[in-house]
């Protein structure tokens, strides 16, 4: 008898708190979320009622929410790379609207230093290091540069400057003038013995006398 005693009146119990519960009036809860450090808002942040069976809204990317809610419910704010926040429902609101501006605070997470080698084993790392080709510092670099086999490749392959162009036009004119000035001797040149030597047949011809030429 006891025992039916008790379970009646835990069964009573359960109800009033329900009714209680379901006696809260309801409540328009809007806001906007911002970082509490920079003023800026955090879009599309978990809004989670642990008071209404743990219902989950999200906020829009302009951080913007607004759902139906009840007075006293408890309202928990989460995002990744920030702290959570709880908010309590005030109750007795009179015109049955909540607003509020939520701030997060940045959550900074220090993470154990790693070190990451691209060698198995040691034997490897000192067999890489052995065969490694160490790069040459900057004056063994400027004296390949200066070297004369880079200066004569280079030489091959850049455009000629003006002071190079002028060079070649004073050596063109001065090989025109010498040339205009020279006199050419025609005993070095074979095609005035050829005819020479056709004058000489042409005449002896004309004069009767035979030639060995």
């Amino acid at each position: 008898m006891k025992r039916l005693f008790f379970i009646v009146l835990m069964l009573a119990t359960v109800s009033v708190f329900a009714q209680k519960k379901a006696e809260r009036p309801l409540v328009q809860f809007s806001g906007v979320v911002i970082n509490a450090d920079s003023s800026g808002v955090i879009p599309y942040v978990t809004i989670t009622n642990l008071s209404y069976g743990k219902q989950i809204n999200l906020a829009n990317y302009k951080g913007y929410f607004s759902f139906v809610a009840h007075e006293q419910d408890t309202i928990r704010f989460t995002s990744i790379g920030y702290a959570s926040a709880t908010i309590v429902i005030p109750s007795k609101l009179a015109d049955k609207s909540y607003t509020i501006q939520v701030k997060l605070s940045a959550s900074i997470t220090h993470l154990p230093q790693v070190r990451v080698f691209p060698w198995a084993t040691t034997d490897e790392f000192h067999k890489d290091f052995l065969s490694m080709k160490i790069a040459d510092d900057d004056l063994a670099i400027a004296r390949k540069n200066l070297s004369g086999e880079s200066i004569t490749a280079l030489g091959k392959t850049l455009p000629y400057d003006g002071q190079d162009k002028q060079g070649l036009n004073f050596q063109d004119m001065h090989n025109s003038i010498l040339n205009s000035h020279s006199i050419t001797n025609p005993l070095l040149n074979p095609f005035a013995w050829g005819a020479l030597i056709k004058e000489i047949t042409a005449g002896d011809k004309s004069r009767g006398v035979s030639s060995n030429y």
